[in-house]
């Protein structure tokens, strides 16, 4: 598994779908769910995101943005509406007093297009664990990519299938929503360049590729610098150089943060036993890999759990 893959494996629209919008100015949406990842993509019209920082990102027709939780954010109109009489909508997915479903947002309901009105179609991410920490720590507070108008009707036609089906219609907006966070964040890591993450950039070179598949594909493995040489084909000093050039520290370094962090999410999320986890990261034992997390992560392992906990 790539690690994109394995850092999403721990997010889903699980139940999260929230709705295609129709709404008519002035209008503003709040977004209090604390959702680790909230996606919102403009069909038609357009917004502007005002996030707790003060923050505000503009987003029009094609555009989708993904706004990072959990704190709550709104989407208006325009930043002016919250200081005069609109209409106030709410997202709040993951209380059972809240519950949201693929045809009503808090009030908004599906309905004709109406000349100048706004049409969104807005997903709201469900986390399991703590896999996912990792990848929320390398996304800006907001990105916003913008899509072919093809993808737009694509995705506007197939919400308004789901909704209109009663049967099986969240399971079809849940894996529609995962598709579409998939592939903007492949497109937004595709076009951030130097600012993507560095695992990601690695996955693009041909010759780091196949050792950085080969590691996280088998992270329990003895791994080191010559076998990891070896899978990309070249001398391990070129190998060697090459990591440390683009990915920043160097190979053996990079894959105990990636094996501690492994291991920080099998600890908060797993009853397995500390031997279990050191074998599954890569240790022969579990007293070499306490020592490996506690001198990585500042606390033991057990300190770790207990605090998770």
């Amino acid at each position: 598994m790539d690690p994109l893959s394995s850092l999403l494996s721990g997010i889903r629209a699980e139940g999260s779908v929230v709705s295609h919008a129709v709404l008519t100015a002035p209008w503003t949406i709040r977004f209090a769910d604390g959702a680790p990842l909230t996606m919102v993509t403009v069909l038609r019209g357009g917004g502007t995101l005002l996030l707790p920082d003060g923050t505000e990102r503009v987003i029009a027709a094609g555009d989708t943005a993904i706004v990072r939780g959990p704190a709550p954010f709104l989407l208006a109109d325009e930043p002016g509406a919250v200081h005069r009489p609109h209409a106030e909508y709410e997202i709040n997915c993951f209380t059972p007093e809240a519950p949201c479903s693929g045809r009503e947002l808090g009030g908004i309901h599906w309905g004709a297009d109406q000349g100048g009105a706004t049409a969104l179609v807005v997903g709201a991410y469900r986390a399991s664990g703590h896999r996912h920490e990792r990848l929320l720590r390398a996304l800006p507070p907001v990105l916003v990519v913008t899509e072919d108008a093809e993808v737009c009707a694509w995705l506007e036609s197939s919400a308004a299938d789901a909704a209109r089906f009663s049967s099986g219609s969240q399971a079809l907006m849940d894996r529609l929503l995962d598709w579409a966070l998939v592939c903007t964040l492949r497109t937004w890591f595709d076009q951030a360049g130097a600012d993507a993450p560095s695992w990601y950039r690695g996955l693009a070179d041909p010759v780091l590729a196949p050792a950085l598949h080969a590691f996280h594909g088998r992270p329990a493995d003895t791994w080191t610098v010559a076998s990891l040489a070896a899978q990309a084909g070249v001398s391990r000093a070129l190998f060697a150089r090459r990591f440390t050039e683009l990915m920043g520290p160097p190979p053996l370094a990079y894959l105990t943060e990636c094996r501690m962090d492994d291991a920080e999410a099998l600890l908060a999320d797993t009853d397995l036993s500390l031997a279990q986890i050191a074998k599954t990261v890569g240790y022969a034992d579990a007293f070499g890999f306490s020592a490996a997390f506690k001198r990585h992560k500042g606390v033991s392992p057990s300190a770790f759990r207990a605090a998770a906990a």
